[in-house]
């Protein structure tokens, strides 16, 4: 698992132990960066269900402001600070050791990119968008990105978010969701 551009380009992350953590696939984070790429630099980015933290460090790498990382496990809370101190980006960072509900709860600050990728099995996803549409914690025009199983889609969010765009990778799918802009009829 590399960084595939910026800054950072081609430092070698490291990777969790065990099968608890699924890190995005380089395919789906190559068409995922693809379809990101003017939206990131100078961003405000969060990084839910972090695990190794690849996604956040991606959007650092190519020039995002500053990044959030959130997870649970300690032992991928060390491995993201581990990570970020390698590729020399910890100075824009802040890595958080807790529930990620919990943290969307409590959250007073608001986003420009949020990643929502908690495994599958744990039925995280939808109420994690569910919550950051109802609270509204991305700026005008941010986008939430959603990885999920392909044979599975995500209900629709209330305005004014819409579904911009589903990607699908074999088995894997990206959902990106889009907020709009604070005026009624903007996009």
């Amino acid at each position: 698992m590399r960084v595939i551009t910026g800054t950072a380009r081609g430092r070698r992350l490291k990777e969790l132990e065990g099968t608890e953590t699924r890190p995005t696939t380089d395919r789906v984070k190559e068409g995922l960066f693809s379809a990101l790429q003017f939206d990131i630099e100078g961003r405000r980015v969060l990084d839910l269900f972090a695990g190794t933290g690849q996604l956040g460090i991606e959007c650092l790498s190519r020039g995002a402001a500053s990044a959030v990382f959130v997870d649970r496990r300690a032992d991928a809370v060390k491995l993201i600070r581990e990570n970020l101190k390698l590729t020399e980006l910890q100075d824009r960072a802040r890595v958080v050791a807790g529930d990620s509900m919990e943290f969307l709860r409590s959250l007073r600050e608001r986003f420009d990119i949020v990643f929502l990728d908690p495994p599958y099995e744990a039925g995280l996803l939808e109420p994690a968008v569910a919550h950051l549409t109802a609270f509204d914690i991305l700026n005008p025009h941010g986008i939430i990105v959603a990885e999920h199983p392909a044979d599975r889609s995500l209900p629709a969010p209330a305005a004014p978010y819409r579904v911009r765009r589903t990607y699908r990778y074999g088995r894997i799918a990206l959902t990106l969701i889009r907020r709009g802009g604070d005026r009624e009829n903007e996009e």
